[in-house]
């Protein structure tokens, strides 16, 4: 038996076995979009912590924020040009999970504000001239 055959026999014992299954969920698994506190987790935390409380004297408190329950034109400005020593997320998260994320945030640790949709952030991305995110290996600058 040559490689070539027992590799195309081994692929298809495989789609037998569920493990082309289990690729294909895997697949699938990665293109699902994630939920805004598992963005703000990812991206945010680091510096304005899980509870939002920020680290006094270097990252502001999210919790009980007025700015970050003000406008939505304000607030996504902020993500997607960065503000004093924030940086800019418009070339790692597209104006989808940017609404996700503030959202997340305008609604938690006790935030109240009303959450954003996608077309409100790809409005103040056109109105700002910031280019679309790019979700290539190295689109995550951060």
């Amino acid at each position: 038996m040559t490689l070539r055959h027992f590799l195309m026999t081994l692929a298809l014992a495989g789609t037998g076995l569920g493990w082309g299954d289990g690729q294909a969920q895997a697949q699938a698994g990665a293109s699902q979009p994630a939920d805004g506190k598992t963005l703000f987790a990812k991206n945010c935390a680091a510096c304005h912590q899980a509870t939002g409380k920020g680290i006094p004297g270097a990252f502001p408190a999210l919790a009980g924020n007025a700015f970050v329950q003000g406008t939505s034109a304000d607030v996504s400005t902020v993500l997607l040009k960065g503000r004093g020593g924030m940086p800019d997320f418009s070339g790692s998260l597209d104006d989808a999970e940017i609404a996700q994320v503030l959202s997340y945030v305008r609604s938690s640790w006790g935030n109240g504000a009303a959450p954003l949709s996608a077309d409100e952030v790809a409005a103040q991305r056109a109105s700002l001239g910031v280019a679309p995110a790019h979700h290539g290996r190295f689109g995550n600058k951060h």
